[in-house]
Parts: structure tokens; C-alpha cells; sequence
């Protein structure tokens, strides 16, 4: 499967196609009567006045996320290849993206954070760019922009604007007006969003949008059946052994991709640790690393040696996922 992957094959698309489908056939078998579909965050609901949560059947809600997850795979795959990432063009992050979107449950329906990955990979775009460019004011002020869109239709994103000052640090030297560019940005689609407030005589409580901000990292988290999680062994030995193959090929990478894995790196971490933001604990949350996760499953793959090694790897992964979705424990 990996070595079909490789080698950048437009017939790959249709590949990509069935095997989110066999990926998914589990959770379609058993899927639950009603989905619900929340796409923007309480505060901004003013902006969608209709009931439309549970608009879609749950046959259409599944189709319908892997239509986006199709969609995201091919933009990430672009993006990579773009950017020579890999050091070679091959379809590997659409494959890592489609597999680890299928991960648990949450990740295979409609979401926000779903939604919210065309927003990452958006960026990304706009970040692996400060590399070339002279003046980046305008597109920090872009990337504000995006943050906030992002943290209306998921309000834990607001934590990626930390990314764009972040990769002002690795990609540029210091220049505080792209600093400040990136806070206008974002203020500037919240000024709109103020003005909505005040037409709808809300004012008074605009500011308890950010009161979730205030709340404190949680000492530990509740889960109440480990067995559900086992799935994510062969995830983490992929992962370790990525650390171990960059490690060893760091410095022999141009400097733009040394510095596109760092903003990557800082990223995932971003993401996974902003799940606290939200009252209530859901994995689809974990949506957010996914993007960045699947450079660095196509960073291993793509520069691992033994065939059999990294085909049973995968296999491994993919075999986890399907007996995850058919056994309940």
C-alpha cells in the first residue's frame, strides 16, 4: 500500500477513495440513529438563526465528512509537495490524512473542528511562505483574519494565532509591525462581529466570549474505558520512529524544511493541547493535530529503508482501526 503511495499517481485519487470507504464501512455499519452537527460556536449562534443540527441523516452526515476528508486530503497533499517537503512528490500525505481521520468515531461525521482543517491547512499555506517573503505584513493581517473566522466556528482555534507569531520568529528576522499586523487582522473580523453584537442589543455580554480562556489546564482527564484508545499504539511507534528518521536526516535538509517541521512540531502541540478550552471533553478535538500528524507519518514513510518494515507498520494501523470499529470491548 505505502509503495503504491510513493509515487505520485493521479489513479491514487481513486484509491484514496475506497480505502476511506473500508476504513469507514464499520462505523457505517453502526452508525447511531441521530448525528448531531455543530458548526459554529454558541456565541456567533445569532449569525445561523435556524435550527440545523440535525438537518443532515446520518448516511449524509458520514458522506458528507468524507467528501471534506477527501477534499483536506488533497489540499495537504498539494501543499507538501508544494512546498518539497518530502523531498520528493508522492501522494503519501493524502493517504496518512485520509487513515488518521479514521481514527475514532467523532473523527468520521461532521464536525468543527473537521471545518476547521481547511482553515490549518490555509494557513500553513500562508506561514511555509514568510520563508520567501520580503514584507509579510499583509499576509499576517490575512492570517488574523483567519484565526478569528476559525475561532468562531471552533473557539479552542483561537490558540493558533500563536502560530503566526511563531513562525515570524523561525521564518523571519523581527519586524514588530508584521507582530501587530496579525492582532489587527484578527480584530478586525471581531469589530464586525461587535457590531453584530450591538445591532442585536448583545453588547453587554461580547466579552464573555473570551471568558473560556480563564479556564485552568485540568489536573487529569476522565476515560472511562482504555481499551478504546488501544488504537493508538501503532500511532505513537510511528511517530517515535518519525522523530528518529528526522533526527538522523535533519541536517541534511535545506533550511526551509528544517524550518517548516519545526512550525509543524509546534502546531500539533498547539492543537492537542488546546482541547481544554471546551467544558466538555471530545476527541474530535484531536482533529487539529491530524493535519501536521500525517507530514510526519509521510516523513517516516517516504524515507524508510526496509519494505517490509514500514508495510507492516501500516498494515498494522490499518488493521487496528477496522478491529476498533467492530469490537466494542
Amino acid at each position: 500500500m505505502i509503495s503504491i503511495f510513493k509515487v505520485f499517481n493521479p489513479l491514487n485519487v481513486l484509491w484514496l477513495a475506497i480505502l476511506m470507504f473500508i476504513l469507514r464501512i464499520g462505523f457505517i455499519a453502526e452508525a447511531p440513529g441521530k448525528i448531531e452537527f455543530v458548526f459554529i460556536e454558541p456565541f456567533a449562534r445569532l449569525l445561523v438563526p435556524v435550527a440545523y443540527e440535525y438537518a443532515f441523516s446520518p448516511m449524509l452526515n458520514i458522506f458528507l465528512a468524507g467528501v471534506l476528508v477527501l477534499g483536506q486530503a488533497l489540499l495537504l497533499n498539494y501543499l507538501v509537495n508544494h512546498y518539497n517537503l518530502l523531498g520528493k512528490p508522492s501522494f503519501l500525505p493524502s493517504l496518512m490524512y485520509v487513515t488518521l481521520t479514521s481514527l475514532f468515531a467523532p473523527f468520521m461525521v461532521l464536525s468543527s473542528p473537521l471545518i476547521c482543517n481547511f482553515l490549518v491547512i490555509w494557513m500553513l499555506f500562508k506561514l511555509f511562505s514568510f520563508y520567501k517573503s520580503d514584507d509579510a505584513k499583509s499576509t499576517a493581517y490575512d492570517l488574523g483574519m483567519i484565526v478569528a473566522i476559525g475561532s468562531i466556528i471552533y473557539f479552542p482555534y483561537i490558540y493558533l494565532f500563536l502560530a503566526i507569531w511563531i513562525a515570524l520568529v523561525i521564518f523571519k528576522p523581527f519586524n514588530w509591525r508584521e507582530w501587530v499586523s496579525g492582532i489587527l487582522g484578527y480584530l478586525t473580523i471581531f469589530f464586525f462581529f461587535a457590531v453584530f453584537y450591538y445591532l442585536n442589543n448583545k453588547l453587554v455580554s461580547f466579552y464573555h466570549i473570551w471568558a473560556p480562556l480563564g479556564t485552568k489546564f485540568p489536573n487529569s482527564i476522565k476515560i472511562t474505558n482504555y481499551y478504546n484508545y488501544l488504537v493508538l499504539v501503532p500511532v505513537v511507534l510511528i511517530l517515535v520512529l518519525y522523530f528518529v528518521k528526522l533526527q538522523q536526516n535533519y541536517y541534511k535538509s535545506y533550511v526551509q524544511v528544517r524550518k517548516s517541521f519545526q512550525l509543524l512540531f509546534i502546531i500539533f502541540l498547539i492543537g492537542g493541547l488546546s482541547f481544554y478550552v471546551k467544558s466538555e471533553f471530545n476527541l474530535n478535538h484531536f482533529l487539529l493535530c491530524v493535519v501536521p500528524l500525517s507530514v510526519f507519518f509521510s516523513y517516516y514513510f517516504i524515507t524508510a529503508g526496509k519494505r517490509w518494515v514500514y508495510e507492516s507498520l501500516y498494515l498494522l494501523l490499518l488493521i487496528s482501526i477496522i478491529y476498533s470499529q467492530f469490537n466494542t470491548f
